[in-house]
Parts: C-alpha cells; structure tokens; sequence
C-alpha cells in the first residue's frame, strides 16, 4: 500500500475514525454523551470535506489500490454533496434523538458509515469496490431505518428494507460476476477496453496501465450482466418496477433517516449507476438505453398517480421520490456529456429541498410522528409562519416554480433529451410535472387556506432545525437564481469523466 492510496481514501478515513469516536464516546461515557455525539459527527464530515479539499487537484494523483478508486471531479461533486447532506440530516435529528430517546452514538455513528460507503461508491472505478461501499452503506441504512426499535411499523420497515435490499444487492453481484465472467475483468476501464475491442470500434487501445481481454466477448452474457446490474441500480433509486419498498421504509422509518436515504443514498446510487453505465457499458447503449427509457416513464408515471391519492405527508414525498427517480432517468437515457452534468445538478437540488421538505415534517410530526396527516397541516401558516414559509418554499421548488433549483433541475433535464431527440419523453415527462402539482400544491392549501380541525402543539423551532431550514430555503433559491456555479462543476466533472473514455484516463 502506498502512501498515495490513503490518500485518496482519507475523507473516507476520517469519517470511520469518527463514527468509532463517537460509539466509544457513547459507551464509555454515559452522561451528557448524547450533547458531544452531534458536534463530533460534523467535525469528522467537515475533517472529510477538508480533505476533499486537500486532495485537489483531484487528476493530479494515480488511480488508488491497482485502479480500483478514482478521486476525479465527478467523484469530489458527490463527495461534497453527500457530506452537506450527512451535515443537515445531523442538524435536523438534534431535536429529534433527544424527543424519541434513542441511542445518540450509535445514531450518529451509523450516519457516518453509511456516509463513508456511499464516498466509496461515488470514487469507485470497480464492480468489486463498488458492491463493498455499497454494502457498508446498505447495512448502516438497514439499521437507521429500524432505529425506533420500539415502533412496530420502524421494525417492519426495516425487515422489508433489508429483505428485498438483500435480494436486489444478489441481482447486482450476479450482474458482476457474468460481466467478469464474459469480460475477464471487473475494472469499469478494462470492460469498456473489452467491449469496445468486442465491437471493433476503436483499433488502437494499449495502455501501459491496463491489460484488457482480447478475445471474443459473449453478446448475450454481457447483456443478461447489464439486465441483471440495471435490477440491483434501479432497486437503490427506486425507480419502477423495483420501488415497491419504498413508501413503507420511506414512512416507517424516522422521518430524518427517510430524508438521508432520499437524498444522500439516492445521490450515490446515480453516481454508481452513471459511472458504470456510461464509463464501463458506454459502447454497449444500444443494449440498456430503452431500459432506462421505459422505467422513466412508468417512474413518473406511477410516482405522480400514485402520491395523488396519499393523505400521508411520508408517503406522499415517497411517492414523490420515484417520480423524481424518473425524471433523473430521463437525463441519464439522454445518454450524454450535458445529461450527465443535468442529472448531477438535479441531485444536488433535489437534495436541498426534500431535506428541507423532510426537517419541517420531522419537527412539526411532534414525539411519536404523530402529526405527518395531510389534515395536521390545516391552518399551519397562522400557528407557525416559519415551517409553513419553509415548506411552501420546498414544495414549490419539487414542482419546479422559477426562482427555485427545482426549475433549473427540470430545465436541465428537459433540454439534454430534447438535445438527444427524446421529444416524447420529454412531452410525458412536462405532462408528469404538471400532474404533480396538484398534490404539492394541495399542501399548501391545507396550510393557508384549511382551518385548523385541532390545536396542535407547535414545538419553538430551535437554532440547529431553524439553521437547517434557512440554509435549505437559501441554497434553494441560490441555485433557482445563480445555478451557473453548480452547472458549471458538474458540466467539468461529466466532460472530465467522458472524453477520454477508451484510453484508460478517468
């Protein structure tokens, strides 16, 4: 091991010698534990957010462990993106770990592992690495979701989570080993080298680095791999057919856990789902791009119908999620540089107003979540003015109101399929939005225009969640109304990631 793979492995290092710190903290020293558990956490994400930093130029350094992690800038966007989302997520569960009684350190250190395995997803340059961050993070997320341990529907949820979890992830590893098995190789270089050997698109491809198979390639192997690794992705995004699970884990689970896995493992997945698909299977679209085209469009489809008829506020931003599933799918079926820089940033705002979205639910559900009832919110804007300004502002940034990040995500992603002659998808797609703002909207009238059916106790917003919130509402409006920056770095990082596809520079 050199000195240059921990290196490029050092955020991940920080954040697993402070989830240690904080399960030792909370074994060892019981009183007053539970204060320190929140400030240890984001000092190891921001020790982890300084090192991103540390590593740049992020090129300027050898692929770590013989190929298998790439610190490129595709994969630092991620890295930031997943750090501020475990940062909020820690803010906005202050309140909530102490109202539910749980078990802060263990909490706290759970976050930072699942954080951990998605970083090494998003760096990951191999099938191998990229099923171990993977599991790191799935078996931390399985915890948090069960983590109301006196809850029958948190345990419940977390049974089923793990259960078809643990049945997607055998899709995923079998899709791994008939891709090694027709291909000689799970390095995502080396089977793009392959392929593209296979389908003599490129003539000259040696590299001083990599050794890739020469031979013929199995088609039909190679494409039941592909099916087989679009299961186990489409499973972790929560697209259609495989999002059956995820409005009971969404509600059953606590309400900052949800906005963790909607957002942060949702977020990792893409990165995964992205580098494999368009480094490793790039010369074979032909095979998977009607895939990503179908489940798309049932995504939005189902999604927006479906959170139509919820009373549930969890269930409804569920349902929320696997239409906004397909609406990055419709990016990635895109299949080019400017889909990918349009998925990367529809992430990041995505992320910024579903954990706001899920902070006011979190505080305003009360101990016990017993508040999450479309009716709950009736006359919310007269009793707490602050949480309904903030939700409305989220809402209408789901929907994709101009002057909010939702706009310019959806705007993004619209213009890379036209740009990619995917007129109809796109069509479906405008119509799908305009379905979902029906029930976005709905929310907002039950708060300003419904009275109150009971007096609800309104919990004083504390600094931590009100942090949370003016931070979320100021991004959402930055990047509604100066988006350029973040476009700018994912459209970097989606070039830097594509053009030297072939000749083993990623």
């Amino acid at each position: 091991m050199q000195t240059s793979d921990l290196i490029r492995i050092l955020p991940e290092i920080i954040l697993a010698v402070a989830g240690i710190v904080v399960m030792l903290l909370g074994a060892f020293q019981k009183q007053n534990a539970g204060r320190m558990h929140p400030a240890i956490a984001l000092l190891g994400l921001l020790g982890a957010a300084g090192a991103i930093a540390y590593q740049y130029p992020w090129r300027s350094l050898d692929p770590a462990f013989g190929g298998m992690l790439e610190l490129d800038a595709f994969s630092a966007f991620f890295h930031i993106l997943f750090f501020l989302v475990a940062a909020l997520v820690v803010l906005s569960s202050s309140e909530y770990v102490a109202q539910e009684r749980l078990a802060s350190g263990e909490y706290h250190a759970l976050l930072l592992f699942a954080t951990m395995g998605m970083g090494l997803m998003a760096s990951s340059n191999d099938l191998i690495m990229i099923f171990i961050g993977l599991e790191i993070s799935s078996l931390a997320s399985y915890i948090l979701v069960g983590f109301r341990r006196g809850v029958a529907t948190s345990s419940e949820s977390s049974l089923k989570y793990f259960l078809l979890g643990s049945f997607a992830t055998a899709f995923l590893l079998y899709g791994i080993a008939l891709m090694f098995g027709a291909t000689g190789a799970t390095n995502l270089t080396e089977i793009h080298l392959a392929l593209q050997a296979e389908q003599n698109t490129v003539t000259a491809m040696a590299s001083p680095q990599l050794t890739p198979l020469v031979g013929p390639v199995p088609t039909a192997l190679v494409g039941l791999s592909i099916a087989l690794l679009f299961v186990g992705f489409a499973f972790k995004v929560s697209a259609v057919p495989f999002q059956i699970w995820t409005p009971d884990v969404y509600q059953g689970a606590p309400t900052p856990v949800t906005a963790f896995l909607s957002t942060g493992s949702k977020a990792a997945a893409f990165a995964v789902f992205l580098r494999v698909f368009m480094v490793a299977l790039e010369g074979s679209a032909q095979d998977w791009v009607w895939l990503l085209w179908v489940s798309g469009l049932l995504s939005m489809v189902l999604g927006n119908l479906a959170a139509l008829l919820q009373t549930n506020i969890k269930r409804m931003l569920a349902y929320s999620s696997i239409a906004h599933a397909g609406y990055i799918l419709v990016a990635f079926t895109a299949h080019s540089e400017e889909g990918v820089a349009a998925v990367m940033f529809y992430l990041a705002a995505y992320a910024l107003m579903n954990i706001g979205a899920f902070a006011v639910v979190s505080h305003f559900g009360n101990r016990g979540e017993r508040y999450v009832e479309m009716e709950h919110y009736a006359g919310l804007g007269y009793r707490a003015p602050l949480l309904a300004a903030s939700m409305t502002v989220f809402l209408l940034s789901l929907i994709g109101i101009p002057l909010t990040g939702g706009f310019f995500g959806k705007f993004y992603i619209f213009r890379a399929a036209l740009h990619a002659d995917l007129v109809w998808l796109t069509v479906l797609g405008v119509l799908n939005s305009a379905i979902a703002a029906y029930y976005y909207l709905r929310v907002i009238v039950f708060m300003y225009m419904h009275p109150a059916a009971e007096q609800i106790p309104v919990e004083r917003v504390r600094p931590a969640m009100g942090f949370v919130l003016i931070f979320s509402m100021a991004a959402t409006f930055l990047l509604g109304i100066f988006p350029q920056a973040v476009l700018d770095f994912a459209s970097q990082a989606a070039a830097l990631l594509l053009e030297n596809l072939g000749n083993g520079v990623l």
